[in-house]
């Protein structure tokens, strides 16, 4: 299998590094700790992965270097981490911090996605709703309000003519739709799209709070554990910048990389970016640069944006709630009102 089609996910490495950690604590060489790992993988990426590591490590290989094949799969934060523990002889001790810290980022991940999925869910719904009444029921009964001969609300003419539309044209506006959604994908993979893409979602309400808090607590993690590695600033930020996913802030931490080689402090970058590096963020990285506790606030800072990002998903859904719930009863009631209105009428006729 070549390796640009493997591909584990970061519960499967998280396991690699903690499961690996336990063995070399138990005094298991890191050959026999590969072996045993890859009798207990159950997919054929991890499989192919241990088979390379191992064949590697036996031609007298640090596993840090074997790795290295497989960068764009472990990155280059789990990398450096196990090469500073090779080095410092605690690569145990290492590997279940990387073991944590992936961890977290991962249920920070799940943390956001899991307040998507209740907004996202009910917008699905109404929506399926309101094209099975509109393109399958409402047309059923249409005939009968045209033959009735009476004006009919403007409701009901509405949708009326939704539904007209909707039968002739549905197919193509459902294709319209895959296609749109292809192409947005697409255009994602173009650098300049992708990062003009990440900087607007600063702008969107509540969201871009969550993207900046979500941005910052992983860029104070990664940064502080590196520092904490005894790996220097500029290589530090590099690889932090390597790490990044949003474009937006991996260019900042690039250029950040760059001022730090010119004697220029972090902070002040940091400061002249508020936008997307609050102002407690800039504060708490001036004084660990004045006072030699960087890594110390970093962490610091990780944790309470980690917090931010917590609090801020679980109040997501009891803000969106109620907002939802009425947009869903907007449609449907539309479309209630809209077949109800006519046949009230006729009932309220037929009683003169």
């Amino acid at each position: 299998m070549n390796k640009l089609f493997l591909n584990i996910s970061t519960q499967e490495q998280i396991i690699f590094s903690k499961h690996l950690a336990m063995m070399i604590k138990a005094g298991m060489s890191i050959l026999d700790s590969l072996k045993m790992l890859k009798k207990q993988a159950r997919s054929r990426s991890m499989v192919k992965i241990l088979d390379s590591l191992m064949t590697e490590v036996s031609n007298g290989q640090f596993l840090s270097a074997a790795l290295e094949k497989f960068r764009n799969i472990f990155g280059d934060f789990a990398i450096n981490i196990i090469r500073v523990g090779e080095n410092s002889g605690v690569l145990y001790e290492n590997l279940n911090y990387l073991a944590l810290e992936l961890n977290k980022s991962l249920e920070l991940r799940k943390k956001i996605v899991g307040a998507l999925i209740y907004p996202v869910i009910i917008v699905l719904v109404t929506f399926s709703i309101a094209g099975v009444l509109t393109i399958y029921i409402f047309p059923k009964i249409t005939p009968v309000f045209k033959s009735l001969n009476i004006p009919l609300p403007m409701t009901t003419q509405i949708l009326m003519g939704v539904s007209d539309f909707m039968a002739v044209n549905g197919v193509y506006l459902f294709d319209g739709l895959v296609v749109f959604i292809i192409a947005f994908w697409l255009l994602l993979k173009v650098k300049s799209v992708r990062y003009v893409w990440d900087k607007s979602l600063f702008y969107v309400p509540i969201l871009g709070t969550m993207v900046v808090n979500y941005n910052v607590s992983n860029f104070c993690r990664t940064f502080g554990l590196l520092l904490k590695s005894d790996i220097k600033v500029v290589e530090a930020i590099s690889i932090t910048a390597d790490t990044t996913a949003n474009l937006v802030y991996k260019k900042e931490l690039k250029e950040i990389a760059v001022a730090i080689t010119k004697g220029e402090e972090i902070s002040v970058h940091l400061e002249r970016r508020s936008r997307i590096f609050p102002g407690m963020v800039s504060q708490m990285v001036a004084v660990g640069e004045n006072t030699g506790n960087l890594s110390e606030n970093l962490v610091y800072l990780s944790e309470f944006y980690e917090k931010e990002v917590d609090d801020a998903a679980k109040n997501l859904s009891t803000i969106l709630e109620p907002v939802l719930m009425v947009f869903m009863g907007i449609v449907v009631g539309f479309i209630a009102i809209s077949v109800v209105t006519p046949i009230y009428q006729v009932s309220q006729g037929l009683n003169r």
